[in-house]
This record gives C-alpha cells, sequence and structure tokens, in this order.
C-alpha cells in the first residue's frame, strides 16, 4: 500500500507540537520527571588545542634565552672561572688554582684597594692576563722607596706581600695614576711582573676583566678570597 501525499496539503505538525507540550507539562506536575537532552556530539569532539602549542613555544623561547644567558651573559658580563698561572701571588693565590672572577663591580667604580683582579696586560686583542693585587687607586700617586709603599705620600701599611721588596722598579719615581688607572702587584713581590715593570705599567679600567672572588679549586683551599 502506498500514500500519497498532496503538494498542496501542509505538514501536520499539531502532534509533534502536542508532544512537546506534553513532556513540559509533565516536567512541571513531577520534579522526579527524567528528561532526556538531546545528544550533542559536538561535546564528545576535542578541539585542537591551541594552549598546547602556546605553551610548547613558550617553553621552547624560555630555555632559548636561559642557554643564552649561561653560554654568553653570564661569562662575558657577570661571572668567569679563571685559573691562576703562576706564583706571582704566592702565598695567597697558587699556581693551578682555580677562581671565580665577578665581572661587574669595576664597571660601577666599585673596586677597592687590595682587590684582586684580573687584567690583561698588553690589551683585550691579546688574550694573555695576569692576576695582581689593587695597590693604588684612581687619582692616587704611587712611589715605593726602599721595601716601603707610599701612597699619596703616606706608608701604606699592608701585610700581604710575602717577602720585603727588594726592586722597586719604576715606582722607585713617583707615579701619577690618572683616573682611570689602577697600580697593581703581586703578592709574591719580587718575582711579580706587574706594574712597577715598563712593560707591564699602570692598569687601565678598560683592561680590567674583574675581581676574583672565590676559590674553587682544589677543594683543601676552597671559599672566598682575601
Amino acid at each position: 500500500m502506498s500514500f500519497i501525499l498532496d503538494e498542496n496539503e501542509e505538514p501536520n505538525t499539531d502532534s509533534t507540537t502536542e508532544q512537546i507540550e506534553d513532556y513540559s507539562e509533565a516536567a512541571a506536575d513531577d520534579p522526579d520527571y527524567d528528561y532526556e537532552e538531546p545528544f550533542d556530539a559536538r561535546s564528545k569532539v576535542k578541539p585542537e588545542s591551541k594552549s598546547n602549542m602556546k605553551g610548547f613555544l613558550n617553553d621552547l623561547i624560555f630555555y632559548a634565552v636561559l642557554i643564552f644567558v649561561c653560554i654568553y651573559i653570564l661569562p662575558n658580563f657577570v661571572i668567569q672561572r679563571t685559573i691562576v698561572d703562576g706564583s706571582s701571588m704566592a702565598n695567597t693565590l697558587l699556581d693551578g688554582e682555580q677562581l671565580y672572577v665577578e665581572k661587574i663591580s669595576y664597571h660601577f667604580d666599585m673596586l677597592d684597594r687590595f682587590d684582586i683582579i684580573v687584567f690583561y696586560p698588553y690589551g683585550r686583542e691579546n688574550k694573555e692576563y695576569y692576576v695582581k693585587r689593587i695597590i693604588g687607586l684612581p687619582g692616587e700617586t704611587v712611589q715605593i722607596k726602599g721595601s716601603d709603599i707610599y701612597i699619596n705620600d703616606v706608608k701604606l701599611e699592608e701585610h700581604f706581600g710575602k717577602e720585603p721588596i727588594e726592586d722597586p722598579g719604576r715606582a722607585a719615581q713617583l707615579i701619577k695614576l690618572h683616573d682611570d688607572e689602577y697600580f697593581v702587584m703581586g703578592d709574591n713581590r719580587n718575582i711579580s711582573k706587574d706594574s712597577r715593570d715598563e712593560t707591564v705599567g699602570n692598569v687601565s679600567k678598560d683592561n680590567i676583566g674583574g675581581r676574583a672572588i672565590f676559590r674553587i679549586s682544589p677543594l683543601s683551599r676552597f671559599g672566598t678570597i682575601n
């Protein structure tokens, strides 16, 4: 048997409307009425997560910056490991000891007398560096008379020299330091090649690499540096 729908006949929606109204009335009359929501397939489909990709990119940028800081910023501008070469700073520093050198204080003119610094005696373009102790500060005069050091014509009281000075070198004559210059000496005064030597001379601030602050090796001498 077949049914033919007249093209001019409108679909009868009354029964559907009545069903919806019946459900609504039943839900209103019976609070325990179990009305099942229509199934929404979209709720079962997980959208592509943009937050995961954003988190990955953030992590990638973070680690790239961290590596850059560790490899470039820290050793060039903050702190660096340095090895003592020779015995010119004995007995304070011994040959082969490893030090941490901070590279900030000299930029802000925070170096003090008796600080131990690393510097490039022949300019930064030359990789050779020395480790010495600051004796004279910018603007001061330095002179060695006998075995005594005079700063601004006043005898310097210090106990860092391993032995009395035998050779004053160029400091036998009064030396006037410029506003960006330091006079340095090794604690092992009689074998140290330092500001007393014409080839080293006064140390320009531009040639200072940093201030030695900590000894990391050998472990038996581990600790801060005086």
